[in-house]
């Protein structure tokens, strides 16, 4: 049996990857869909059973799209039929980047296709392609003034990155439930991690074999996005935790901007021009700061408000070294970008501000004044 991947970078958004297992006579045998996407569903079998469908529709050479409107209660966010088709051409040897090829039982390789994509102009572009924050700031305001009155704001304490994982999706599904007041939490790690999207593949996005000899723990978090590399005192990462009435009529892509909204004035407040890039990261006129992922819960029993978990890691500081050999960036993840190093694309706190990360954070918690709350643990 003989295994290939095809990636392809969705325009202005986010990466799909397919990869297929063939038999010796060229059939496919199985096909499996990832990347950095989202899915925003009603749970979490529903987003399975979609991407199951996408999956079973490359096999049999149906249309994508129809997989899709087939599921009319889950939405694919940063990606689209087009760009899940190219990379199944790709991954197929009939596209015009040609997939790195893997034997079945073989280490996992990045694909390094090499053929760059047109991007769409970003909404109210910068020269340096990225996007100003030009949402309606009065009604953010006044939707974060609402969100305070109730809020919960807690500098936890250092924890692994399994702990993390499980304690942001339970305090999300307990807001949800009515249980939890909203709570906003900046975290504080115990160990490396590298944490990876919920539709990413481990083997595809980390030296898994590097990652445990440096001792990262490799977690999955429960939102989709990208890889973070992490190291204990080099990012500063929060999550809210808010009722779903925060985000009422308001599109997924606007919600990125309006949870982060408090960030974008906090930051500004020393000094930093703050934008958006795309639809989940955080750039200054210096450079990236980081990156968002969000995830909607529905209340199943409906005697709760539902919530939306909403969570940003941004880089502190960056050991270059370590994160190229830990991390597997693919030409085609870069290739609507300026620069073709992952590492280049972001610019440190650290550098863009000259403090340390404990007067950053004091900076952060400033905005919300005196609303300290003690750990839950």
């Amino acid at each position: 049996m003989t295994t290939k991947r095809g990636e392809c970078k969705t325009p202005g958004g986010k990466l799909a990857a397919v990869t297929v297992t063939l038999a010796a006579d060229g059939t496919v045998e199985s096909c499996r869909l990832d990347g950095d996407f989202f899915v925003e569903s009603p749970s979490d079998a529903a987003s399975r059973t979609l991407l199951h469908d996408i999956e079973e529709a490359l096999k049999s050479g149906q249309p994508v799209q129809a997989a899709l409107e087939a599921h009319p209660e889950v939405r694919l966010v940063g990606t689209d039929a087009a760009a899940i088709e190219t990379a199944y051409a790709r991954a197929m040897g009939e596209g015009k980047a040609e997939p790195v090829l893997r034997q079945s039982g073989g280490p996992g390789l990045a694909a390094r296709s090499a053929t760059p994509l047109n991007t769409n102009a970003p909404r109210r572009p910068s020269p340096d392609g990225t996007s100003r924050f030009v949402g309606d700031d009065a009604g953010y305001q006044a939707r974060w003034e609402s969100l305070k009155r109730d809020l919960a704001v807690i500098h936890d304490v250092p924890r692994m990155p399994a702990e993390q994982m499980a304690i942001d999706e339970t305090w999300a599904r307990e807001v949800a439930a009515g249980k939890r007041q909203p709570t906003l939490r900046i975290w504080e790690w115990a160990g490396p991690a590298v944490v990876i999207g919920k539709f990413q593949s481990a083997p595809d996005e980390v030296n898994l074999d590097v990652a445990e000899r440096l001792g990262f723990d490799v977690v999955r978090r429960c939102t989709g996005g990208g890889a973070m590399f992490i190291e204990p005192g080099n990012t500063i990462t929060y999550s809210l935790y808010a009722p779903l009435d925060f985000v009422a009529g308001v599109s997924i892509e606007e919600s990125y901007r309006l949870c982060d909204w408090w960030l974008v004035e906090s930051l500004r407040g020393l000094g930093l021009d703050v934008r958006f890039a795309g639809l989940n990261d955080i750039a200054s006129q210096y450079g990236k700061i980081g990156g968002a992922a969000q995830r909607r819960f529905p209340d199943g029993t409906h005697a709760g408000p539902g919530s939306v978990l909403h969570h940003v890691t941004m880089a502190y500081d960056i050991d270059a070294e370590t994160m190229g050999q830990v991390l597997n960036t693919s030409r085609e993840k870069l290739s609507d970008k300026a620069v073709k190093s992952a590492v280049k694309r972001v610019d440190p706190m650290k550098s863009q501000t000259g403090l340390s990360r404990e007067a950053i954070i004091d900076h952060l918690l400033a905005w919300f004044g005196e609303r300290m709350d003690t750990v839950d643990r």
